[in-house]
């Protein structure tokens, strides 16, 4: 007799999403223009990268989409800081 384990899905598309949202908000110059929002995305990141690599799928899951929905943050408070202060075109 065999049982089954517990089987999460791994949020792979998630942790690609979360990269691409952290490197879009870096283009922007998020650091520099919205360095609070930037800190908290990444921060979120490299948790979700930890539990990933120890497995917490689920957990992993949760704090890369909290990485993307921040890093979307910072990116456009970027812009905007950055249009207001006239780094950056309509």
């Amino acid at each position: 007799m065999t049982t089954a384990g517990c089987v999460s899905v791994l949020p792979i598309d998630e942790y690609a999403v979360a990269r691409a949202a952290l490197d879009a908000a870096k283009e922007s110059e998020a650091p520099r223009y919205a360095p609070a929002l930037w800190y908290k995305a990444e921060q979120a990141y490299r948790e979700g990268e930890v539990l990933y690599s120890d497995r917490h799928f689920e957990d992993a899951l949760v704090r890369f989409n909290q990485a993307r929905a921040l890093s979307e943050q910072a990116e456009n408070a970027a812009r905007v800081s950055r249009f207001e202060a006239g780094d950056l075109a309509p």
